[in-house]
């Protein structure tokens, strides 16, 4: 097992005050549940043991409290407990749309919408239901009904979210790649699915420049004969050129009829999307989720752990093909507004994310932890320039927070904002450790497991442990689970992906500790540690202390041991720009880890690189590169069309050439 943690609580940076407390929804949840259930919590620790020992109570309090329209019987919540194949709700119809529009608000708009090349728009919720409405109308004259797949190439615009809601109205299914994908990822993904409907834009703008999709969309027509109808959203270059489509319409053609709205209820359990795993080493995973799993967990997530109200604002930076999307519109079953940011955060300067928060008044933010990261490591003190006011609430994902970074927040951003680490995932799209709005917020830590998610960390007896680093083992089923992996007709690839580890029980595959207090630390992925001389680490606890150094912007530790080779592991760094890796610098990046990490896990070499690899979704590509500098071949084991930056492995080839001759 990794390195045993004694938990010695760390600073704590927030707590919630009297009047946040009191008009927290989770507190206005626990009030409900004691009054009309009996069931009387004193904090969250005990509600959450609560929620995991009594699921079938569980949810159907999470039905209840949010008044969850639907038919048939709700009896039973759990019908088969089995993992997997936990069967939700089996006795009830339902709807992931139609709890869209039951929870609007007149004040507010649905929707807001910034991109880089069209002016600001704020949609109101007659208007996006009408669209809606509009859109799923000319899907059925298509002949597209409950089943059948519709793809999206669309970047972060309404038009996306209108499409989708479209797709979940009619119960047709959704699948999204983001338009920075290429061609061979985007395939690798739809043709599992085979989509009858593409919804495509020609062009977009980020960071500034526009960028041409016209080619990359006749490829994809060319490899899926699936498609029967194509729908083109203009983009900047749409006026530059006449696109020849297979059946193709334009938008306002699809928008324009005057159609009523119309919800189709379903099974609970019918697919209302499917999401795909990163895809870097191998054919992505094709994960459906269901229209009720989806809609109970994301109220239960966005509004009791989360504490979004419908007043809110909500921001969640992510392209389409990232699931914080998915999240971002399910958030509107809150009946909170919803900021789409369609473009660079750093766009035209680094200051105009924070400029624009506040002019919109955002509420809640979410982002990866590495925009953060790297507005800390520019110098950036949004609270010099950008009051945020209304903002309440900074939700981090897809990487470990650093103490430093919450250390910035607190100090440069918002001294009296509530930071929230989380840490969930596309297989769920939701989160399995996260935040509470009654708890505080201790540096560097996630506050505390959801409601309902039976989450532990294991050590390698199957033994539940407090206090040390273990494997996150999910112990219940979990309504978000994924129904089943797409073309995975026997279950096989779902079960070796989760389950082969702990029969019965979900193995996430990330190394975690949970405090005796109830928060938790990620050590990064379970597959990539770091074992030396017997001692085990997770490469979460490397960065977190060599990225605090100002000098270091990014890093990236693999750990060479293998069949009998002599262990050899190599730290490769970014500095900032005109840095240089001098021996002064080596040297303090081995204290760095000497003295706050372990002294058994030193680096064998330091060595300076322009960028780091990392997949779409901004993960840094830990087993990739490792593979790669073992020998594999570059094009076994990443897509480049599945990573930010393809160009970064080239370094790593030839750094493996020297490894290897050695």
């Amino acid at each position: 097992m990794l390195n045993d943690q004694t938990s010695q609580a760390t600073e704590i940076l927030w707590t919630p005050g009297p009047e946040q407390l009191q008009s927290s929804r989770l507190v206005q949840y626990q009030r409900w549940l004691a009054q009309e259930n009996g069931i009387v919590t004193h904090d969250y620790a005990e509600l959450w043991r609560w929620s995991v020992e009594n699921l079938d109570d569980f949810w159907q309090s999470i039905w209840s409290f949010f008044d969850i329209q639907a038919d048939g019987e709700r009896e039973p919540a759990l019908g088969r407990r089995t993992m997997p194949g936990a069967e939700w709700f089996p006795n009830t119809r339902i709807n992931f749309a139609e709890h869209i529009f039951r929870n609007r608000t007149a004040g507010q708009p649905a929707v807001i919408a910034r991109s880089e090349d069209v002016p600001l728009q704020h949609i109101s919720w007659a208007e996006l239901e009408r669209a809606t409405a509009a859109v799923a109308a000319t899907l059925r004259s298509w002949g597209v009904g409950p089943g059948d797949r519709v793809a999206s190439y669309m970047p972060n615009r309404p038009e996306t979210v209108i499409a989708f809601l479209a797709c979940a109205s009619i119960g047709a299914i959704w699948s999204s790649c983001a338009p920075d994908m290429g061609a061979s990822v985007v395939l690798d993904r739809l043709r599992q699915i085979e989509p009858k409907v593409l919804f495509a834009i020609d062009s977009y703008s980020y960071n500034g420049k526009q960028h041409d999709r016209f080619k990359v969309v006749d490829q994809l027509l060319a490899e899926l004969p699936s498609v029967e109808h194509v729908v083109q959203v203009a983009g900047p270059l749409a006026s530059q050129r006449a696109v020849d489509w297979r059946d193709h319409s334009h938008w306002q053609s699809v928008v324009s009829n005057g159609a009523a709205p119309r919800y189709e209820r379903l099974p609970f359990s019918h697919p209302l999307w499917i999401l795909y795993s990163s895809g870097t080493t191998g054919l992505p995973k094709a994960m459906a989720h269901g229209h009720g799993g989806i809609l109970l967990t994301h109220l239960k997530e966005m509004a009791l752990q989360n504490d979004l109200r419908p007043s809110d604002r909500l921001l969640f930076l992510g392209s389409t093909g990232w699931t914080v999307w998915n999240l971002l519109v399910g958030a509107l079953v809150t009946g909170a507004s919803i900021v789409l940011y369609d473009g660079h955060p750093s766009w035209p300067n680094g200051d105009e994310l924070w400029h624009f928060m506040d002019e919109q008044e955002v509420a809640v933010f979410g982002t990866g932890a590495a925009v953060l990261i790297a507005n800390k490591k520019d110098g950036l003190r949004p609270r010099d320039y950008a009051p945020l006011k209304k903002l309440r609430t900074i939700l981090s994902t897809g990487s470990p927070l650093p103490v430093d970074a919450f250390e910035w927040i607190y100090r440069d951003v918002k001294p009296d904002v509530w930071l929230a680490s989380v840490s969930g995932g596309t297989d769920i799209a939701s989160c399995f450790v996260a935040c509470a709005p009654t708890l505080p917020v201790h540096a560097g830590e996630i506050q505390c497991a959801e409601l309902g998610v039976a989450a532990y960390a294991f050590n390698e007896a199957g033994q539940a442990v407090t206090d040390e680093v273990g494997e996150l083992v999910i112990t219940q089923p979990m309504p978000s689970m994924p129904l089943y992996f797409w073309n995975d007709a026997d279950g096989r690839r779902y079960r070796e992906s989760y389950f082969e580890m702990y029969p019965g029980m979900w193995r996430q595959g990330d190394w975690i500790r949970f405090t005796s207090y109830g928060s938790s630390v990620i050590y990064g992925r379970s597959d990539s540690t770091i074992n030396r001389f017997g001692i085990r680490i997770g490469t979460a606890e490397i960065y977190r202390v060599v990225e605090e150094l100002p000098e270091v912007r990014d890093s990236l530790v693999i750990d060479l041991e293998y069949l009998g080779r002599p262990s050899f592991m190599p730290l490769f760094v970014v500095l900032q720009p005109g840095g240089e890796l001098d021996q002064a610098l080596v040297e303090r990046i081995q204290q760095q880890i000497r003295t706050k990490a372990s002294g058994r896990h030193m680096p064998d070499a330091v060595v300076q690189v322009s960028d780091i690899p990392r997949t779409l979704s901004g993960k840094k590509m830990e087993v990739p590169v490792r593979k790669l500098l073992l020998g594999a071949e570059a094009a076994k084991v990443a897509s480049p069309d599945a990573m930010q930056n393809p160009a970064s492995l080239d370094f790593f080839v030839e750094y493996a050439k020297t490894l290897l001759n050695k």
